[in-house]
């Protein structure tokens, strides 16, 4: 029978995490998004920078489409009606700068078949058309959307009103927690207990077969074993035997070569010794008459030497040639033995072998299967123990996370607005008798209150884009050290904020970017002002039609801006430069 058990404390913070006076670059930054013939943008480079990136312009300017375009190129799903009006076909492509990315990036290209980042850019392209037809690459190389999507988890998070965020997944917020609390080498204690505990289960379970599968694999695997043994191979021998097979299926043919060849160098008329030694009489003759003639007659006995060696090798290896028939036949049969060999347990007598090797130990194995199966149930009943030692060390050490948490999370959730809000991860253990999950006995569900009296509910259930972006952004900002996703995106986190709040979404986004790559589409000039960057949308008439189109701004230009979403005027650029100059004393 399980055993559930629920824990939701309520205490004071056991730690604070420090922001401020931390000079940590995020671990990958999104470099550049090139953006073609999608809703109003016609073809759109935007350069990013690290640190907080501000995008604002007015409503209608096209600042959505940029979301939609990360969405794309994140491997998300593609609406027709998003290519711009004419167009056959839209194109979005990212440039990651993964130099620091904790995520197992070249493993997971290399596994995949696809191109190694250069100079730790990874590059993202995805292209779709108006027929419906989708392309996609990874640093060049064509892959899938699944591939596609699975990169775009480990890179980017966007927070946006309609857009899939990791945090709300149960299971991602386990892995939160226990990154809080740097619960990873317990939690892979467990696993491997789990790890363990499923091969023993798995090795009792093939032996415990009926007893008709028990005798049949018993009879294949001796009939196996014997038929390898019979063979006797050797290693090696296979490139023997051909080699002899090849010199006994000509031997015919090198017997009669040979024969000519001596015949050719012998002593008979017309043979090549024969003539030479008449060469030799008549240069011995030569030097008599001409001792200038001695190097020649020393030459030609050099020739006669070389040619007696010759004819003597060449004997020698006709004596070796073997004209047995029997022997021939023997070395096809062996040939056709080892051929059929490897087509039933591998492609080289090496493999054969180690094939037999196996089978050996199988076979000996199930024919001690009653000592064997008695084994490996001690070793599965001593695993379960392990597994639950493990398991419940690990939801000790959760349960001890929780009240530090949910404090922290609530702390900055006042400073967002929610002046009685109440954050709760609520952690729900099980001690299962079989069937153990790989995380442990546990899942924790975060949730939300966002006022006094009602009883808190899952991120998940959260109707409003604007709360739900906000407590996004307050368990980002306690999980900066934590969170390893690099690049965050947030859009609408500012809804029916204003004020002394709106500062504090902007100050949290600030802290956020010392670890991570923020970008914030936002309407507030309080949160815009304490980005590092800030970019503007704006839309244009380019030959009667509107297009997007956006620019980094600074200094006068940015200042403007900000007045803008200020109300405008001189009030309002006062109260500009003001945020600038507060932002810029915080940082």
């Amino acid at each position: 029978m399980s055993k559930e058990r629920r824990w939701n404390p309520e205490g004071k913070p056991r730690f604070t995490i420090p922001f401020f006076g931390l000079s940590v670059s995020a671990s990958a930054v999104l470099s550049t998004l090139r953006i073609k013939n999608l809703a109003l943008v016609s073809d759109l480079t935007l350069e990013l920078s690290s640190g907080f990136v501000a995008i604002t312009g007015e409503t209608g300017a096209g600042k959505s489409v940029i979301l939609g375009a990360l969405n794309l190129v994140l491997g998300r799903r593609a609406d027709r009606g998003m290519i711009r009006s004419g167009e056959e076909a839209c194109l979005v492509e990212a440039v990651l700068d993964v130099t620091g990315v904790r995520a197992p990036i070249a493993a997971f290209l290399d596994e995949h078949g696809l191109e190694p980042c250069d100079g730790g850019q990874l590059v993202l392209k995805r292209a779709f058309t108006a027929a419906g037809t989708n392309r996609q690459f990874v640093n060049g190389s064509p892959t899938t959307l699944a591939t596609l999507a699975a990169l775009g988890g480990w890179l980017v998070d966007l927070h946006g009103p309609h857009d899939h965020q990791s945090l709300l997944q149960v299971s991602r917020q386990l892995s939160i927690l226990d990154a809080y609390g740097g619960l990873e080498s317990k939690r892979e204690i467990y696993r491997n207990q789990v790890r363990l505990h499923s091969t023993l289960a798995a090795s009792l379970t093939e032996l415990g077969s009926d007893d008709r599968t028990y005798a049949q694999q018993v009879d294949l695997l001796r009939h196996q074993v014997r038929e390898i043994e019979v063979a006797q191979l050797k290693a090696n021998e296979e490139n023997e035997v051909i080699a002899e097979h090849r010199l006994a299926s000509n031997a015919v043919r090198l017997l009669d070569l040979s024969t000519v060849a001596l015949e050719a160098l012998g002593d008979g008329d017309g043979a090549a010794l024969t003539v030479l030694s008449s060469v030799g009489r008549a240069l011995t003759e030569l030097t008599r008459l001409d001792e200038s003639m001695r190097p020649l007659l020393l030459a030609h006995e050099q020739s006669v030497s070389l040619l007696q060696d010759l004819r003597t090798d060449l004997s020698r290896q006709t004596d070796r040639i073997d004209l047995d028939p029997a022997r021939l036949m023997a070395l096809e049969e062996r040939l056709n033995l080892i051929q059929t060999l490897k087509r039933k347990y591998g492609g080289s007598v090496e493999a054969i072998l180690d094939f037999a090797r196996q089978a050996s130990e199988r076979l000996e194995q199930l024919e001690g299967r009653d000592v064997e199966v008695a084994r490996l149930g001690a070793a599965l009943e001593s695993a379960k123990v392990e597994i639950r030692f493990a398991g419940l060390h690990l939801t000790k050490a959760r349960q001890a996370l929780l009240s530090g948490l949910n404090a922290a999370v609530s702390q900055e959730l006042e400073t967002l607005g929610f002046r009685q809000g109440r954050f709760s991860a609520e952690l729900i253990s099980t001690e299962p008798e079989s069937d153990f999950a790989a995380d442990g006995f546990d899942r924790v569900e975060f949730q939300f209150a966002p006022n006094p009296g009602e009883p808190p509910r899952p991120l998940r259930s959260i109707g409003s884009s604007g709360e739900l972006a906000r407590v996004m952004l307050a368990l980002k900002t306690v999980l900066a050290d934590q969170d390893e996703v690099p690049v965050l995106v947030f859009d609408e986190v500012d809804a029916n904020v204003g004020g002394e709040t709106a500062w504090a979404v902007g100050g949290n986004m600030a802290r956020i970017s010392r670890k991570h790559q923020v970008l914030c589409i936002t309407h507030l000039a309080q949160v815009a002002a304490q980005a590092s960057s800030h970019q503007v949308v704006s839309k244009e008439l380019i030959t009667g039609r509107t297009e997007s189109r956006i620019e980094s701004v600074t200094g006068e230009v940015r200042i403007a801006e900000l007045a803008r979403m200020l109300g405008g005027g001189a009030a309002a650029r006062a109260h500009a430069i003001a945020l600038v100059e507060e932002a810029e004393g915080a940082g």
